[in-house]
C-alpha cells in the first residue's frame, strides 16, 4: 500500500473571515524556525514504506521560498521511498506568486497546484477577507501555465452571504473557460468564533441560504458534466485522469503521515494521531527533542467499519458491499436494510450490483445519510 504525506505550512498574508484552520500571519524569522522544526520532525520520526503523494497545505505554503520547500522535500526523500511520478501538490493563494517563483517551485519537484479562487466577484472576496482579486486569480492561473503546471485545481465556495444563483453561475462559467484539470467546490460553513460568524450574528452580513446553496450545487454538477468533468467525490470534479490522488487516500482508508503543527496521521489500519496545534509550542517541542503528538486514538472495529462506509461513500463510485463483508465481516445490506430502503425510496442512494452509492441528490444531503453509519 502506498501512503501519502501531508505537510502543514501555517502562514498566511492575511486571515480570511471564515477560516477555522491552524494558521497565522507570515513572519520570515518565525517561518525559518518552523521549517527547521519541520525538517527535524520528518527526519527523526520513524517511518517506513513507500509514498506516492506529498501535499503542502495550510495556510499558504507558497509563502515559503523554493529553497525552504526543497529542504523539506529533501528530508522527505531521506526518510521515505518516494515513488517516481509521485503527485506533489502545493496550495497557492492567487496574487501571491509570479511566473518566476512558480518555475522555481516546479524545479524543486512541485508538479500540482491547488488554489482558492473562491469567487470571481471582488465584492464577495472583500467580504470574505480574501487578500486577492478576481484579476489576481486570472493572472495566477496564467502564470501557472507559463511555468508548465499541467495539473491545476481551483477551489470555489457556494452559498456565500448575499450570493445569487446568477452570480454563482458566472463563477462556474469563468472557471470552466479556464479549464483547470480539477475543481473543488464547497458549501460555505460558518464556524463559531470566526469573524464571518460574528458578522452574521450582528446582522452585518446575511445568513447563508442553504436551499439556494443546494440549488447552486446541483447546477454546477449539471454544467460541469456537460463540460466534460467527472464528479468523482462529493465536493470534487476532474477531467479524466486528474483526480486528487492525495485526497483520495483520505476517503479510501490509505495511510498518510502528517508533519507540522495541527497535522493528522493515520497508519492505514487502526491508529490515528495528531500534532500540537499552536505554532510556537510545536517549534518549542521539536527543539526540545520531544514528540509534537498531542492526541492518539486506536479505532475500534465498529469505528473502522463506520469510517469505511461514510468515507468510502464520499466517492461517487460508492462502496462495494461484498468487499466490505470480506474485510469487516458485516453484510451492510442486511445490517442497514431499513436505512437503505428509506434512502433508496427518497432517491438518496442507488444500487448497481454489489455497489451502493449516493445519487446526486444524496451527495447534497450526504450528512443525513452518513449519520446512520456513525
Amino acid at each position: 500500500m502506498l501512503a501519502g504525506i501531508y505537510i502543514h505550512i501555517p502562514f498566511c498574508k492575511s486571515r480570511c473571515s471564515y477560516c477555522d484552520f491552524a494558521t497565522g500571519l507570515y513572519q520570515s524569522d518565525i517561518a525559518e524556525r518552523y521549517v527547521e522544526a519541520l525538517v527535524t520532525e520528518i527526519r527523526t520520526t520513524p517511518h517506513t514504506g513507500k509514498v506516492d503523494t506529498i501535499y503542502f497545505g495550510g495556510g499558504t505554503p507558497s509563502m515559503l521560498s523554493s529553497a525552504q520547500i526543497e529542504r523539506i522535500l529533501s528530508a522527505v526523500h531521506e526518510s521515505f521511498h518516494v515513488e517516481p511520478n509521485s503527485e506533489i501538490t502545493m496550495e497557492i493563494n492567487p496574487g501571491s506568486v509570479t511566473s518566476e517563483i512558480l518555475r522555481e517551485f516546479r524545479s524543486v519537484g512541485i508538479n500540482r497546484a491547488s488554489f482558492g479562487a473562491q469567487t470571481f466577484d471582488d465584492n464577495e472576496l472583500a467580504k470574505l477577507g480574501r487578500a486577492h482579486s478576481s484579476a489576481d486569480t486570472l493572472k495566477t492561473f496564467s502564470s501557472l501555465r507559463e511555468a508548465r503546471f499541467d495539473n491545476v485545481s481551483f477551489d470555489l465556495i457556494a452559498g456565500l452571504p448575499g450570493q445569487t444563483l446568477a452570480g454563482w453561475q458566472e463563477n462556474v462559467e469563468r472557471s470552466l473557460e479556464l479549464r483547470p484539470e480539477h475543481l473543488s467546490f464547497y458549501l460555505l460553513e460558518v464556524h463559531s468564533a470566526t469573524p464571518l460568524a460574528q458578522h452574521i450574528e450582528r446582522g452585518i452580513q446575511p445568513k447563508p441560504d442553504e436551499d439556494l446553496a443546494g440549488e447552486m450545487y446541483e447546477w454546477m454538477l449539471e454544467r460541469s458534466s456537460l463540460a466534460g468533468y467527472e464528479h468523482y467525490e462529493i465536493s470534487n470534479l476532474c477531467l479524466e485522469g486528474h483526480e486528487s490522488r492525495h485526497n483520495t487516500k483520505y476517503w479510501t482508508g490509505d495511510a498518510y503521515f502528517g508533519f507540522g503543527c495541527s497535522a493528522h496521521s493515520y497508519d492505514g489500519v487502526s491508529r490515528r494521531w495528531s500534532n500540537e496545534r499552536d505554532v510556537a509550542r510545536y517549534v518549542e517541542t521539536i527543539v526540545s527533542g520531544n514528540t509534537p503528538i498531542v492526541e492518539q486514538h486506536e479505532l475500534t472495529q465498529e469505528e473502522m467499519r463506520a469510517e469505511a462506509v461514510f468515507l468510502g461513500m464520499r466517492m461517487m463510485k460508492g462502496v462495494d458491499i461484498r468487499e466490505f463483508k470480506q474485510l469487516y465481516g458485516v453484510d451492510l445490506r442486511e445490517q442497514h436494510r431499513e436505512d437503505f430502503s428509506r434512502f433508496e425510496e427518497a432517491g438518496l442512494i442507488e444500487f448497481e450490483g454489489d455497489l451502493v452509492r449516493l445519487t446526486r441528490t444524496g451527495a447534497l444531503m450526504s450528512n443525513e445519510v452518513f449519520a446512520r453509519f456513525v
